[in-house]
């Protein structure tokens, strides 16, 4: 690998809301690695009009669109107030097509890898054809049946054996619109979920995390964000620390995981906007060698799960673990994942005492991308981003394991983050 100082130091430029902490956070970590600061093109501007142009020499990072009332009017259209749970289906496509209208440069962030990214079924069948362990789904991959209503969750209730589930926007991030189901005998129901029915009639996401036990409430709640795409997965009994469920949000960079922290919460939804708290790394990690397995295990699947997306340089993934920490499940891929502010890279790992965001600059740093980068996942001319980072033997893909059946028992308003 030749040294950053043999080769003219890349041009950055980041597509982003400029003032959101995520593009200032990147780019002090561009002047910090002393390089000039990067060109920011807003996406608002994009949106206007109709894409963006860029250098063939630019190194581009697309970070995320959201928290940007004005961004989310363009995208889920005007007269969309921005705490609307619903309209996501539209937001992808707007989405995507305002990737489509970015052009030149070497890109950090793959389009066809992002259109996967934020459709749920469409990642759940790639990482399960890939032979990582994920929750079971009755609407993973394109040839399933679409989750038309309240009735369709019910038939898969019955069907695939899931008394406890998680019903997902397909296109949805930041918890948006999730809730987790829990059905048991003599008709009793219940769903946790942050989403509020307002007064107008409609979806708002909130930052308090509520419980509706009555099916109409629940079935309501479903049949209106059903347009715009549903995923449903098995809820997996999640390992514990300090009396709350925990997982973690593993950040992995250039093919290696760099980052992780771990998620606590009282309700099966961990994000730590809604009530979640970072919960202890280390006890994580002495649990998980405790239990006979191995903490460079758990990363491996993290590691095995980001390289699904070759072309994409830093993805963050959620890992569940499971009851006992013996074992680990991916529950999502997340292509702006790296918001982690103040959080160092892992101990001992290739990224040891960097911010999520300097470790992608030190990445780029060691081997910039190659050349501008193709839409087209099956081009072998675009590049790869894999192990930009000092590599480490990966183990062989296994089968996954079989899901453990779960036993069929009842134990603010927000604007829409991507």
């Amino acid at each position: 690998m030749a040294s950053p100082a043999s080769r003219a130091a890349p041009r950055l430029a980041v597509v982003g809301n400029p003032e959101n902490r995520r593009v200032t956070l990147f780019a002090d970590a561009v002047r910090a690695a002393g390089l000039p600061a990067p060109r920011v093109v807003a996406w608002r501007d994009v949106l206007r009009d109709g894409g963006a142009d860029f250098d063939p020499r630019e190194v581009v990072r697309l970070d995320s669109p959201g928290e940007d009332a004005e961004v989310d009017r363009r995208l889920r259209g005007a007269g969309h107030a921005a705490t609307r749970v619903d309209g996501s289906a539209r937001w992808y496509t707007g989405f995507l097509a305002a990737v489509a209208g970015l052009r030149g440069g070497r890109r950090l962030d793959d389009p066809a890898d992002l259109a996967v990214l934020f459709d749920k079924r469409r990642c759940h069948a790639v990482l399960r054809a890939a032979g990582i362990p994920v929750p079971d789904s009755p609407t993973s991959g394109p040839g399933a049946a679409p989750v038309r209503g309240w009735d369709d969750v019910r038939t898969a209730v019955r069907e695939h054996r899931m008394p406890r589930l998680f019903v997902k926007p397909a296109h949805g991030s930041s918890a948006s619109g999730v809730l987790a189901v829990e059905t048991a005998g003599g008709g009793r129901i219940r769903a946790t979920t942050s989403v509020e029915r307002g007064a107008d009639g409609h979806l708002h996401n909130s930052l308090k995390v509520r419980r509706y036990e009555e099916e109409t409430d629940i079935a309501a709640i479903v049949d209106a964000l059903a347009p715009d795409g549903l995923h449903l997965e098995r809820w997996l009994p999640k390992a514990s620390q300090s009396g709350r469920a925990a997982d973690l949000r593993v950040v992995v960079v250039g093919g290696r995981a760099t980052h992780a922290v771990v998620r606590t919460s009282r309700s099966p939804l961990t994000n730590l906007h809604l009530g979640g708290r970072r919960g202890d790394l280390a006890a994580a990690r002495a649990a998980v060698e405790a239990s006979g397995a191995s903490w460079g295990d758990f990363l491996d699947v993290c590691e095995r799960a980001a390289a699904c997306f070759p072309r994409t340089l830093c993805v963050g993934v959620d890992l569940l673990p499971a009851v006992g920490w013996r074992r680990s499940f991916v529950g999502e891929v997340n292509a702006f994942g790296d918001l982690l502010p103040g959080l160092p890279g892992l101990s001992g790992g290739p990224a040891e005492g960097l911010t999520t965001y300097a470790a992608q600059v030190r990445a780029l740093l060691e081997e910039p991308p190659g050349p501008p980068t193709s839409a087209d996942p099956d081009d072998p001319a675009a590049p790869s981003t894999r192990h930009l980072l000092p590599t480490r033997p990966t183990p062989p893909i296994l089968p996954a394991p079989p899901a453990p059946h779960d036993e069929g028992r009842l134990d603010a308003r927000r604007p829409a983050g991507r």
